[in-house]
């Protein structure tokens, strides 16, 4: 660890926080339809779509309604991304290198994968997606599966800040104005950075190029329309890279500002999310509360992640792991030398909080301590920061969590911003945190148990190979896309059980959601009172983190203290005798 490690931190966060209220108050004015700068430009084009849609802007629905709404669109446009692969072949346009059709079981996992903004890659995108594919199946649905979480969380706003409401919004306009009004401008001006800093952007077929030390050998260079998509990948939560090496490649990564305009990207929407919710509902203060618990989670996983990274791997002795004025010290096993212990140590928390799957060093090649902190980042349920919308409601399902406990310590009926927390918002939320760890640990156990299927696509065994397993179908469920990549996915079954992880943990996990947001709405607000829990203070921090921690810890530390706590407590045996 060093000064000029915690300056990166420092700067980063410091660039971070300042965005966010300017980011908030425009997230806020779009959302709720006030008029906006790009008004001029957009208005026209957004009123033709609903035209063309047949949709009609000024009617609301009830949560049924809205959530039969997110799951039409998300079937609708998954088949369309599952026919686009298994047509590629036949589509004569963006396809240089004449790459065949993808498999049936691929394509499949794939196609559910961008639905549900996981990004999970079971594929080497250069080798088995052409242009078309990335630009038209993959890149939309960076953009669509983003803009359905800012909808929902939108709508779980909606129905906290409404009294004796039936309805909660209406998705086709809070999706198209999400997709309109902030992923489309911000990706094409993000875009033109990136390529202003050497990323590619093209229609080329890939390049043959002989190298200058064996100049009878060749080396394909390959490249496409990368810029349009990482854009996207980064500002939508997505991750999903467009090289196999994905922000540890050259061409999607190439310099530290690039590095840090991407780790700034990727929170940039959820954390904005969180002054939008004190803007809406009329309290500014719960929302830095609500920010205040999701850094301090930041800031507790990047510093575990780092110390444990520039600790001295205890199996390598023949590299010298000790930092020096010019070279870095510490694990440098899976990291690029060009971003060090540091850089890689922070978008790794970075990507894991974000539920993102952008990496710039090879997850499977972290400390067991560094494996565990990234892989809790995700196991805490997409809360700090968490993904584009998904973020924001998975937090603020731990925040009725926490009111109801606050409620029961005083021996009273808990009250959230206005709304009496009864019964069925409980049961909401607690089916909301229940089908999380169960899609995860049912899935694992189930492969573990079975040699055949599960265990021979493994690299390692012992602990680290089921700490793989278990990374694998945590990332699933939890939308987050990285990976250990020790284990070889791309086995049909691997490939469908993934695929059916990655719809539970993102649909089955909003419907709660907008159930609770409908219940919500239709209450009456009530005064605040002597014994109101308020929820705009250090206190509710703490409670917030607390309760996040300990739904966390209580859950999956059983599967934990089997992987990367074994591996850890078995290396430092190994080192002591």
């Amino acid at each position: 660890m060093s000064a000029n490690g915690w300056l990166q931190f420092a700067l980063f966060s410091l660039i971070l926080l300042a965005t966010v209220r300017p980011v908030g108050i425009y997230l806020a004015r779009v959302l709720e339809g006030e008029r906006t700068w790009l008004d001029p430009v957009l208005r026209p084009i957004e009123r033709l779509i609903y035209k063309l849609s047949c949709v009609n802007s000024a009617k609301e629905m009830n949560w049924r309604e809205y959530a039969y709404a997110v799951l039409g669109f998300s079937a609708v446009s998954m088949l369309m991304t599952y026919a686009i692969e298994r047509l590629q072949a036949l589509i004569p346009y963006g396809n240089p290198q004449h790459l065949a059709a993808v498999g049936p079981d691929l394509a499949w996992n794939t196609a559910a994968s961008f639905t549900t903004n996981t990004n999970w890659q079971s594929y080497t995108p250069e080798t088995t997606m052409s242009y078309f594919t990335q630009m038209v199946g993959l890149a939309y649905h960076n953009f669509g599966s983003a803009a359905v979480g800012i909808a929902v969380a939108v709508a779980l706003i909606r129905g906290i800040k409404r009294t004796t409401s039936g309805t909660i919004g209406n998705f086709w306009v809070d999706a198209t104005r999400s997709f309109l009004y902030i992923l489309l401008p911000a990706s094409l001006i993000y875009a033109l950075l990136l390529i202003g800093q050497g990323v590619p952007q093209n229609m080329h077929a890939y390049t043959v190029a002989h190298p200058l030390e064996q100049p009878s050998q060749t080396q394909t260079i390959a490249q496409g329309p990368v810029a349009s998509q990482e854009a996207i990948k980064m500002l939508g939560t997505n991750g999903g890279g467009f090289f196999n090496a994905n922000s540890a490649h050259p061409f999607e990564n190439p310099t530290p500002f690039s590095n840090l305009l991407q780790m700034l990207s990727i929170f940039i929407i959820p954390a904005g999310l969180t002054y939008t919710l004190g803007r809406m509902t009329g309290s500014p203060g719960h929302g830095w509360a609500v920010l205040a618990a999701m850094f301090v989670l930041f800031a507790a996983g990047f510093t575990a992640v780092y110390w444990a990274e520039s600790q001295p791997h205890p199996l390598i002795h023949s590299v010298a792991q000790t930092g020096t004025a010019t070279a870095p010290g510490g694990n440098m096993e899976g990291k690029e030398v060009r971003n060090g212990i540091a850089a890689s140590s922070l978008f790794s928390t970075v990507t894991t909080d974000a539920s993102c799957g952008a990496v710039n060093t090879m997850h499977d090649s972290l400390t067991p301590i560094g494996g565990m902190v990234v892989l809790i980042n995700i196991m805490m349920g997409e809360v700090v920061f968490g993904g584009v919308g998904s973020g924001l409601y998975g937090i603020l399902i731990m925040v009725v969590l926490s009111v109801f406990i606050a409620g029961l310590m005083v021996g009273r009926t808990p009250e959230y911003l206005g709304k009496k927390i009864e019964s069925y918002d409980v049961k909401m939320s607690m089916l909301y945190v229940l089908i999380f760890p169960l899609i995860i640990l049912s899935l694992t156990a189930a492969f573990v148990m079975a040699p055949t299927i599960g265990l021979s696509s493994l690299a390692n065994q012992g602990p680290h190979g089921l700490t793989e397993i278990l990374y694998a179908f945590t990332s699933g469920a939890g939308n987050n896309g990285s990976a250990f990549a020790g284990l070889n996915a791309n086995t049909w079954w691997y490939n469908v059980a993934l695929g059916w992880d990655m719809l539970f943990g993102r649909l089955f996990m909003m419907i709660p959601v907008l159930a609770l947001a409908g219940n919500l709405a239709q209450k009456k607000s009530v005064p605040p009172s002597p014994g109101t829990f308020p929820v705009n203070t250090a206190l509710f921090t703490v409670l917030l983190v607390g309760v996040i921690l300990i739904l966390s810890a209580l859950t999956f530390f059983p599967a934990l203290s089997l992987g990367p706590i074994l591996e850890h407590l078995v290396l430092k045996a190994g080192q002591l005798f």
